[in-house]
């Protein structure tokens, strides 16, 4: 069955991610292969140009210019973090009036706009924002297909195999590091931390330091005048799913500081954030969150914990925290991400003509088949298998045990 399509918006939502102006790219490519005359419009600012009624016309130019969007990372159109069901955010925010209801302020726009599909690229937030906004349309007799693609750096939507922009951030991430890294000459006894972005999962960490150590292999050393492997080695790599023994861990990493006056660590900005949450409640202290109700990791600061508590046991004379996350999540695609947005981009469309709506994606329940994804389905918070045979063999040749699996709730 075949849907008539006169009219689509697009909108991105939440943090960047190195997939989002590509993913704008090849949706405005595919419906120009496939139907031409079908208009195209961006929301400006997500779902907050949504209520505001802001909105960016995608012109001829456009369509024949749209591989430009590709060489780019961030949203041309741009992000907000808006959730449609939470009023008193949105009112307190100048987004709705004070007695209006966000979801038919949305709904009012888009059925003034004359929009038949909704594309959003975004998280589990975003997607399933969109799917809440569907039901509330079609309750109200506006029937609206919802095709969304999904993005994350922290390749934690379930049941997505792979999210759109996580293996770019990876290889950035990497390619931060090794410059961060050089930074153990500057001192001596240098403990450098590398945070990396990852609320719930530590698939990112993990696979920029995969990414990083495979950088190392194709590099030459001269060891005999300071320039060893080990010194630019991870030691360490500590993220939600896995417990840390923190004195154990000290013991380990005190032997490698004391025999290469060096210890560098890749931290996932959410790891051990429970028991930083518990020790800043009971001081009594308020925790900062988003309009989504996550503690707000830059308010809590991960990586500084991890400083505090193993420099002295370690002996470090000196300690650097450095963040990769806005460095990896404004790049553009890379060549790997490019080829799968494109096949999710011409899938969306394909799944907006049928009239299915969902999140495409991989669907790892499913065979791995790439499909829309029912939105009740979709969910955040996929934990990082740490039995990957991958991550074993990374941790293995660190030298680093294997932690004990830990369930992750922020």
């Amino acid at each position: 069955m075949s849907k008539k399509v006169k009219k689509v918006g697009i909108l991105t939502a939440g943090g960047l991610a190195p997939c989002l102006s590509a993913s704008i790219g090849y949706l405005i490519e595919a419906y120009t292969r496939k139907a031409p005359k079908v208009e195209i419009i961006c929301y400006v600012n997500g779902y907050m140009g949504l209520l505001q009624g802001k909105s960016l016309k995608v012109t001829a130019a456009v369509r024949k210019n749209w591989a430009a969007l590709v060489e780019h990372g961030g949203s041309p159109i741009g992000n907000s973090r808006v959730k449609l069901t939470n009023v008193k955010d949105c009112v307190k925010r100048g987004l709705v009036k004070e007695g209006q209801d966000p979801q038919k302020v949305a709904a009012d726009q888009l059925i003034k706009d004359g929009v038949d599909v909704l594309h959003t690229i975004g998280g589990d937030d975003t997607n399933t924002a969109a799917a809440d906004l569907a039901k509330f349309l079609k309750s109200n007799n506006y029937e609206l297909t919802v095709v969304g693609l999904p993005k994350t750096i922290d390749n934690d939507v379930i049941p997505i195999h792979q999210s759109l922009g996580a293996w770019t951030a990876a290889e950035e991430g990497a390619h931060y590091f090794a410059n961060v890294v050089s930074e153990h000459n500057a001192n001596p006894r240098m403990l450098i931390i590398h945070e990396v972005m990852g609320r719930n999962c530590g698939w990112l960490t993990a696979a920029t330091a995969e990414e990083y150590r495979k950088m190392m292999g194709a590099m030459s050393f001269l060891p005999d005048l300071g320039l060893s492997p080990e010194r630019r080695e991870v030691h360490g790599v500590f993220i939600p799913e896995m417990a840390l023994d923190i004195n154990a861990e000290a013991a380990r990493l005190r032997k490698i500081m004391d025999k290469h006056d060096c210890v560098n660590l890749f931290v996932s900005e959410g790891a051990c954030v429970s028991s930083i949450v518990a020790q800043i409640e009971a001081r009594g202290e308020e925790v900062p969150r988003d309009a989504f109700g996550h503690v707000r990791l830059d308010k809590v600061n991960v990586g500084a914990w991890f400083a505090k508590q193993f420099a002295e046991m370690i002996g470090a004379e000196k300690t650097l925290v450095q963040k990769s996350g806005y460095y990896s999540r404004a790049a553009a695609a890379n060549a790997a991400d490019r080829k799968l947005i494109r096949r999710c981009a011409v899938k969306a469309v394909q799944c907006a003509f049928a009239g299915k709506g969902g999140v495409v994606g991989e669907d790892e329940e499913r065979g791995r088949q790439l499909r829309a994804i029912e939105f009740e389905r979709i969910k955040g918070g996929k934990p990082f298998n740490i039995k990957a045979k991958w991550f074993v063999k990374l941790l293995k040749e660190i030298g680093q045990p294997m932690g004990k699996v830990v369930a992750v709730k922020h």
